[in-house]
């Protein structure tokens, strides 16, 4: 099996009502579909979020078809791991650790849908599945412009079956965070497992402060209370408090988990689709991260992740939006039962787009 081609292709959909954190809005609203073809039929496919800056993924889209593309035409798409060595040397000159990881990783998540789909099987099992369904929590906490939308969010949380939620905390004071949080138990209960994320919010000071406040309250863990590049900051709030911290969605590459991993900086380390490096980097992720006895949960939700998650032993948590809005693009539905994200039984990833879905909002 060799490949033939590599297209780009990107969407856009309307967002209506901008979500925000404590110091971002994300209003982009686009997506890069990668699709690589095969000559034997199989086609991969990978989607990439823009959740902020719309040039983005004009940028992304020249970056696969013209710099990573033409090095993949004639490889054996099974060879992923020859293969992502040789677009990381590509990129390297330039920076591999940026956007063109983004591509690096697009390609390399379909090239294991590829993979799934030779062998007739969803990819986490032809990695080496330890679970077939992974524990979902709802990132549905985000600053709207009422309190009013905040728990009609919420509540939609518990009415969607998710038994966890994460909220967003940071943007205003110490006192309005508690707030949030006791006003998100209210309608939660006592035996609802919450998150909260700062969203690099803090200085070090201001992290131990609002820290101590938060395991007050049974929260799970905070996240990316700091800037990433501070992994000696975050390993001396990991002494200070008794909360987890969890962080990761912002590093490249295992290189820069495994240096987190060393400083001490993290009890839950967070890769992301696009930054980390696809499935390949993730097993590899997984297994420093196993080995040095800590958790992963996934940034972002999807199949991808729920593949990724159900093949390494020491995941605890998939990250998700409403399961109803993450599933109007894709072919494969997820479905949850008992709080739990369920493996598709689909062959490969199952993150084929709609054809339909990629007609009425593709606008390059």
């Amino acid at each position: 099996m060799k490949i033939t081609n590599l297209e780009a292709i990107i969407l856009e959909v309307e967002v209506k009502n901008p979500a925000s954190d404590a110091l971002h809005t994300y209003d982009a609203g686009r997506t890069v579909v990668t699709r690589v073809y095969t000559d034997e039929g199989h086609v991969g496919y990978a989607t990439t979020h823009i959740g902020r800056g719309k040039p983005t993924a004009d940028v992304l889209k020249v970056l696969l078809e013209k710099e990573l593309a033409p090095a993949l035409i004639g490889e054996d798409p099974l060879f992923t791991r020859k293969i992502r060595h040789k677009l990381w040397n590509i990129a390297d000159y330039h920076g591999a650790e940026g956007l063109a990881h983004w591509g690096i990783s697009a390609i390399d998540i379909a090239l294991w849908d590829i993979v799934g789909k030779s062998m007739n099987q969803p990819t986490a099992k032809v990695l080496g599945a330890c679970r077939d369904r992974i524990p979902a929590y709802s990132m549905a906490g985000w600053y709207f412009d009422s309190e009013k939308a905040y728990l009609e969010k919420v509540i939609a949380v518990v009415e969607e079956g998710f038994k966890a939620i994460k909220l967003k905390v940071g943007r205003y004071s110490l006192e309005n965070d508690i707030e949030r949080i006791k006003a998100a138990r209210r309608e939660l209960g006592s035996e609802f497992t919450i998150m909260v994320d700062a969203n690099q919010g803090f200085d070090e000071r201001e992290a131990i402060r609002r820290g101590r406040a938060y395991q007050e309250y049974g929260i799970r863990w905070l996240e990316e209370p700091l800037i990433p590049q501070h992994k000696q900051n975050h390993a001396r709030l990991v002494q200070a408090l008794d909360i987890p911290i969890a962080i990761g969605e912002n590093y490249y590459s295992k290189h820069q988990f495994y240096d987190a991993v060393q400083a001490g900086a993290a009890s839950v380390l967070q890769p992301d689709n696009r930054r980390a490096g696809g499935p390949t980097e993730w097993l590899e992720i997984g297994a420093i991260t196993d080995a040095a006895g800590l958790h992963i949960a996934s940034h972002g939700g999807g199949p991808v992740n729920v593949n990724m998650l159900c093949a390494i032993p020491n995941a605890i948590y998939l990250e998700s939006g409403s399961l109803k809005h993450e599933n109007k693009m894709l072919v494969t539905q997820l479905k949850m039962v008992d709080g739990e994200v369920l493996l598709p039984d689909t062959p490969g990833m199952g993150t084929e787009v709609r054809e339909d879905f990629i007609a009425a909002h593709r606008v390059d």
